[in-house]
């Protein structure tokens, strides 16, 4: 069976989960902090990042999430989330590359670094200022998606897609450090309601990362 390596807040790791459980892909969790550099796991993923999925049966070690979602699409028919036309499928990787790097590295990123690494290894309190920097940039994505749902029934088109996974990976993370305010953007909101409410988002909503507790609307599917 794969064994995935991850740790609870990472959503590169969510975004694989999300895709496993959607097809059907059975997996084992296996607890990972990459912070903590172990000589075991660099050899599996010299990058040092998580998710790391690894068969010992197969003999198959994977990295990178892209890499990951592009194997399963390729190896796995059953809901297929990179599909439609050539231009469907240049739209979801489009989207895909803008929750993965633009989201994470203006949302994701300094709320996991200020609320989450910085007290369990640094021991240290938050930023304020970037804080506050990471929350408003955040409306300006919300804004974004806002804008899709007006115009699509999922992200990238008339399906769900690796695109709504990517977003909704990336928000579930942000919306557990306290990053999310929800009050202005009813149709995003909506739309991961939705998300929530899915048997393959439910083990997410139920993990918690120690020492740091989500807001208590984080679970609720109707909230």
């Amino acid at each position: 069976m794969w064994q995935l390596h991850q740790f609870p807040l990472c959503p590169f790791s969510r975004k694989v989960r999300l895709l496993m459980s959607e097809k059907g892909i059975g997996y084992e969790l296996w607890r990972e902090s990459p912070w903590e550099g172990r000589d075991e796991f660099l050899a599996m993923n010299p990058a040092g990042r998580t998710p790391v999925l690894h068969d010992a049966a197969r003999g198959v070690t994977l990295s990178d999430s892209r890499a990951i979602c592009e194997y399963f699409e390729e190896t796995v028919d059953r809901n297929p989330m990179i599909n439609g036309t050539a231009v469907n499928r240049a739209e979801i990787r489009r989207l895909v590359a803008l929750f993965d790097e633009n989201f994470y590295g203006d949302v994701t990123a300094p709320l996991l670094h200020e609320r989450m690494k910085k007290r369990l290894v640094y021991r240290l309190s938050p930023d304020s200022k970037m804080l506050r920097e990471a929350m408003k940039l955040a409306h300006e994505h919300l804004y974004y998606i806002d804008y899709l749902i007006d115009n699509r029934p999922w992200l990238a088109g008339a399906t769900m897609s690796l695109a709504d996974l990517a977003a909704a990976a990336q928000i579930s993370v942000a919306d557990y450090l306290g990053g999310i305010d929800w009050s202005a953007h009813e149709q995003t909101r909506g739309w991961y309601s939705v998300f929530k409410s899915r048997p393959s988002f439910r083990p997410l909503l139920s993990e918690r990362m120690e020492v740091i507790q989500p807001p208590s609307h984080y679970a609720d599917v109707n909230a």
